[in-house]
Parts: C-alpha cells; sequence; structure tokens
C-alpha cells in the first residue's frame, strides 16, 4: 500500500528551508505549496503558478497538492461580491488543475486562521512549540492579533489567515460577521461548494476543508468544523467525492472529546489529505503542540495512522506543527514549521506506517 509523504513549503521567497533540504528527508514525495503572496479572492494566474510548480518537479518532487487558496471574507459572510469572489476562485481551480494539482486544502473560519497565544513556548527539554493558553482567548481579540502581527513584522514573515491587509480591518471584520449566526455560516458554505462541485468534477480537483483550529467558538465567532457530527453534516450538505476533508489530527484533538482515529474509519473515502500533529492537553483547558511521538502527547498518533493503514488511505500524509529544535529560534524560523522536528516526524509515521505494511504482508 502506497502512500504519500508531504512536507509544506513556503517557497524560496519565504521560507528558509529549501527544496534540496526537503529532498534530503527519506520519503517524501509531495511539496505541498501556495502562492502565498495572493490575497483571498484573487485568482491565482498561470504565469504565477508555473514557476513554482516548475520549480518543485525539477526537485524530484510532485506538485500536486496545494494549501491553501484562502476564501474572501464576502463568500464566508455571503456578502453581495460573493459570487465575483466565487468566480475567481472558479478561475484558479481551472488554472491550478492545468497543471496538475488535484487537491486543494482550504478552510471557512471567520476572521482568524490557528489561533495561538504563544508562538514559542519552552517545552522543558529546550525546545519551543506553539502553545494555547484558554484564559487568554476571552472577549477582546486585539491583543492576541496583536502579539501575531507584531511578530510578522519583526521577522518579515506572513501567515496564511493573518495576512496584514486583513488584520489592519480586524474592527471592520467583525462587523461584517456581527449577524453570521453558525446557520448562516453552514448555508454560506454550502452555497460555496454548490458553486464549485461542477468544475471540480470537470478537473478532478477535491476541495479538501481543514478542519476549525481549535475546534470551538473564539470571541463569539462561531466555528463550523469541531467534531465527528459536523464533519457528517458537511459530507451530507454536498454529497459529492469531491467535497472532502483534510483532516487535521492537532487541530480536532485540541478537544478530548473527540477521537481522531474514529472520524478517520467513518470518512476515509472522503479524506484527502491528512495532517498529523500531536498536542498535550492541560487540566485547565490549554494545550501544548509536542513531538510526533505517540507517548508525548495526547492525539493519539499511532490509532490514527492505523486508522487510515486499515481503510487503504493513498492520499497525501504531511506532518504539521513540530517544535522548533537546535538553532531554530524566533526570526529564523516559522513557528510550527521547522526542519528538524518535521523530518523526525516523517521518519516516525513512516516506520508506524512500514510496519503495518509488513504485518499485513506476513498475513
Amino acid at each position: 500500500m502506497s502512500v504519500h509523504m508531504g512536507f509544506r513549503w513556503y517557497g524560496r521567497e519565504q521560507d528558509r528551508i529549501t527544496l534540496g533540504d526537503i529532498r534530503q528527508i527519506p520519503g517524501v514525495s509531495t511539496i505541498v505549496w501556495a502562492l502565498h503572496d495572493k490575497m483571498p479572492g484573487e485568482a491565482w494566474e498561470p504565469e504565477e503558478i508555473a514557476p513554482v510548480v516548475g520549480d518543485i518537479k525539477s526537485h524530484g518532487f510532485l506538485a500536486d497538492v496545494v494549501e491553501s487558496v484562502n476564501v474572501h471574507d464576502d463568500i464566508k459572510t455571503g456578502r453581495p461580491g460573493r459570487d465575483r469572489y466565487i468566480d475567481s476562485y472558479i478561475r484558479t481551480i481551472r488554472n491550478l488543475a492545468s497543471f496538475g494539482v488535484r487537491v486543494i486544502c482550504y478552510n471557512f473560519m471567520p476572521v482568524f486562521d490557528w489561533t495561538r497565544t504563544d508562538l514559542f513556548h519552552p517545552l522543558g527539554d529546550g525546545s519551543t512549540a506553539m502553545y494555547y493558553q484558554k484564559n487568554m482567548i476571552l472577549d477582546d481579540p486585539k491583543e492576541m492579533a496583536d502579539y501575531v502581527m507584531s511578530f510578522t513584522e519583526r521577522y518579515h514573515m506572513t501567515f496564511p489567515g493573518w495576512e496584514p491587509e486583513r488584520m489592519a480591518r480586524l474592527d471592520e471584520l467583525f462587523e461584517e460577521y456581527r449577524d453570521v449566526t453558525r446557520e448562516k455560516l453552514w448555508e454560506n458554505l454550502r452555497y460555496f461548494l454548490e458553486r464549485l462541485m461542477p468544475v471540480c468534477r470537470e478537473c478532478d480537483v477535491r476541495m479538501a476543508v481543514h478542519t476549525d483550529d481549535p475546534p470551538w467558538d473564539i470571541f463569539g465567532l462561531p466555528r463550523l468544523l469541531v467534531d465527528e457530527k459536523s464533519i457528517d453534516r458537511l459530507l451530507k450538505m454536498v454529497d459529492d467525492p469531491h467535497n472532502c476533508l483534510t483532516l487535521c489530527a492537532g487541530s480536532l484533538s485540541a478537544d478530548p472529546g473527540n477521537s481522531v482515529a474514529e472520524i478517520a474509519r467513518r470518512h476515509c473515502g472522503r479524506i484527502a489529505f491528512a495532517h498529523i500533529r500531536n498536542v498535550r492537553h492541560f487540566p485547565d483547558g490549554d494545550f501544548s503542540e509536542v513531538s510526533h511521538r505517540d507517548c508525548d502527547g495526547d492525539t493519539g498518533v499511532l490509532d490514527i495512522l492505523r486508522a487510515l493503514h486499515d481503510c487503504g488511505f493513498e492520499g497525501c500524509i504531511r506532518p504539521d506543527h513540530g517544535r522548533h529544535l537546535w538553532d531554530e529560534k524566533p526570526g529564523s524560523v516559522r513557528p510550527g514549521y521547522g526542519l528538524y522536528d518535521r523530518a523526525l516526524g516523517i521518519m516516525y509515521m513512516l516506520g508506524a506506517w512500514d510496519l503495518m505494511d509488513k504485518e499485513d504482508a506476513g498475513k
């Protein structure tokens, strides 16, 4: 059984890790990429896509998974301009498909993408990792936003979902979402997907929505994809094989009540892409990201891999957020996306997968 091991790469201009570095990690076949200078709502044009895909393929990698083509806020809020931005999104799908892209990872989270309160939290062994302190995510989002944006400004990094142009409009964005209830957000997601599905069938591109991170409402904003029930709703709501899931083990398992392995078994046929991340829970609701080793956290990494393996999953898996090791300090590494711990995570996951293959071959 084959599985494609991926590695997220932010491009020559935004990533200090090179394709040559990644080439030295055994087993990596796929570069998970994006055009990170594009704003939500802008179409990705062939002349912009071609050099990135050419660079990736020249190093011997596949370039068939893109993360992320971000969704414009007018689509999420259902504002009058949404059809124009959906048309732009459809153009992007067609352009990406012409270069062999078959999976597009996106999210439908209001205002903020992933949310953390500490990007370099000490873990006690000399490494650092991203951390979520629950009592800091209360009524006022500006303190958290200012913290994240001060980091991006100081070190000249841009995070997907945290574009400076959008964060400068934070009050305006919250006003736009003020009347967007959970059910309205579901309706807007349905509208978006129903517009996309004909072109996805035409181009054989799977739209793989990323589960919300963390999997609960923040700052009064509704989050949709938070548990097995909501994932069931998504896949039944637009019941098309091109409407798929990015199974993010770390975001789902931030809620101790979620069994990511059970979700994987239930929906394996509709999982187009998987992120494997490990988190450790604390009694007060805080959580920390940790190494990919199963016993270091509470995610159940081995159970998730076993579920995917048993179900015959043959898509792309990538190591998600890892620790920052050795010389990886603020300014020298993108938070969560260092080289070393993701490489260690790949070897751990491939070791487990190889053992499962060998066990199955001996049956």
